[in-house]
């Protein structure tokens, strides 16, 4: 399990607001799993395979967890990724995790979770709203092209 220092976890939530400068700091230090990991959240097929393929088997299931996959946060918590365990756990609703995160001096953690939260809202409301109803009709007439 790669160890993540917390300057990478907090340009990574930078990254999640759109921060460019955030972007290219994760490129430039070699951190584009993390990269990849937002893409996976928000449903990118290749982003998630590029995680697999590069063997970052715990962010992969951080973002199985968020989408409330028990055999993925049961294999954090057996990995001992506990922090990344917490984090999906929060982003869940999980009040107790945001606690303990905080407890244990994770609050780049619980910053993180409150940017995929805001990211995963943001995106739904984008999907629902008419433009973007329309966006995803035509996108799915395209898919079956």
């Amino acid at each position: 399990m790669k160890s993540y220092p917390n300057i990478a976890i907090e340009q990574f939530g930078k990254h999640i607001h759109g921060d460019v400068q955030a972007f290219n700091w994760l490129m430039e230090n070699n951190y584009r799993e993390l990269i990849a990991t937002l893409d996976a959240i928000r449903d990118d097929k290749n982003a998630f395979k590029y995680l697999i393929d590069g063997k970052h088997f715990e962010l992969a299931a951080f973002v199985n967890a968020i989408w409330d996959d028990a055999k993925a946060f049961k294999f954090l918590i057996d990995n001992k990724a506990f922090d990344w365990a917490a984090c999906a756990n929060f982003i869940n609703g999980d009040d107790k995790a945001e606690a303990a995160l905080k407890r244990a001096g994770k609050h780049h953690y619980v910053a993180l979770a409150h940017s995929i939260l805001g990211r995963i809202h943001e995106d739904g409301d984008r999907n629902t709203s008419p433009t973007g109803v329309i966006k995803n009709m035509l996108d799915f007439k395209k898919a079956f092209k």
